[in-house]
């Protein structure tokens, strides 16, 4: 029976970084479950990987403590802590074998020659890399590269695994598969996952829950469904997923539902926020919750969520149609419909887009 490798809490307390005068992260507060896969997910400079690299011991918090289950490791150098990192550059060493790449930290530990042998069988048979073990680095493809980076890592058993960008430098199909692998192993080895990524499709995939940053800061935390259909903000909402943004003025509002006045017409939608009628806000609307159908179709007399437009591109994505339509003052609308229930229309043709009030995010101006 393999070992069980044993999982960590993370409890990342007012944790502040300056390179000089610039706050690369601001007095952020984080707790990560044991077992739990998490993503940091933002923009190139957000301070995810800053953060990572903190909870690597790789970079020294300016102020601010990381516990792991309750152990204070902010001042234990990278080589004392429980923690492994798997980076965007596999890093082997190219002049030894696969196994005795995966074997080198185990070597450095002076663990025992038959353990390390049982170990390093154990972790390429987790990764599906039995029949690789005598070839080198350069004989393997990236994606056979990268599982070696990780059956290296999960080798030392680890309470938890930091992946930083590690498919960044994968082809579209490799990533796809390496994502189905860190599912797996992380299902079988129940170890804390913290993962950093640019991609929100790699976070919403994978993750049990998303922590969202930018600007060294924390914008929201929450499971991927919780987060993709209830983004707290403009910059949530824009950076998970597809929107269209249209500007409007608050017409009056009824508990949760809001009445909106638009360049393209009326608008209703939900927010518990309370708005001043008369104020300025903007709504949000995803491509797979817009309705499309042709113009010679009947539309409602006095129509809400619905606008006129043109369609200028369509594409065909296997289970949907993705179109492209261009409303009357040059602001472009993407739709995805699913292939079933996608209208016969081309580009050039006149369209008609009609949407759910439940479906129309509301966020205050600022």
């Amino acid at each position: 029976m393999r070992k069980s490798i044993s999982t960590g809490t993370l409890n990342i307390k007012q944790i502040r970084k300056l390179y000089g005068d610039h706050e690369a992260i601001g007095s952020l507060d984080l707790d990560i479950a044991g077992g739990e896969f998490l993503s940091l997910l933002g923009p190139s400079g957000c301070g995810k990987t800053t953060l990572l690299r903190m909870i690597a011991g790789l970079e020294t918090p300016t102020s601010g403590d990381i516990l792991l289950d309750g152990d204070d490791l902010t001042a234990l150098p990278p080589n004392k802590r429980p923690v492994n990192t798997v980076f965007q550059s596999y890093a082997l060493f190219p002049h030894l074998d696969v196994a005795e790449n995966i074997a080198y930290g185990l070597k450095r530990s002076k663990v025992p020659k038959r353990e390390i042998a049982d170990r390093v069988r154990e972790a390429l048979h987790l990764v599906q890399m039995e029949d690789f073990a005598n070839r080198r680095p350069d004989m393997l493809s990236g994606g056979q590269q990268q599982r070696i980076s990780l059956a290296r890592a999960i080798v030392n058993r680890p309470r938890v695994l930091l992946l930083d960008e590690p498919m960044s430098a994968l082809d579209r199909k490799l990533r796809e598969e390496m994502q189905l692998e860190l599912i797996r192993l992380h299902s079988e080895l129940k170890m804390t996952f913290v993962f950093v990524t640019h991609d929100q499709g790699e976070a919403l995939a994978m993750s049990d829950r998303i922590v969202v940053m930018n600007h060294g800061e924390i914008e929201q935390i929450g499971k991927a469904e919780e987060v993709y259909e209830n983004p707290i903000n403009t910059f949530v909402a824009e950076f998970i997923g597809n929107q269209t943004f249209f500007d409007a003025t608050v017409r009056q509002q009824s508990g949760d539902h809001i009445e909106l006045t638009t360049h393209h017409g009326a608008m209703a939608g939900a927010t518990d926020d309370p708005l001043t009628v008369g104020s300025q806000v903007r709504v949000a609307i995803r491509p797979e919750d817009i309705r499309m159908s042709s113009a010679s179709d009947t539309q409602s007399a006095t129509p809400v969520n619905q606008v006129a437009g043109t369609v200028i591109g369509r594409s065909f994505l296997g289970d949907v149609f993705q179109y492209l339509v261009r409303l009357d003052d040059d602001v472009d609308v993407l739709v995805k419909m699913p292939t079933a229930k996608a209208p016969a229309v081309a580009e050039g043709d006149p369209v008609f887009l009609v949407w759910d009030s439940s479906a129309v995010k509301v966020f205050a101006h600022g």
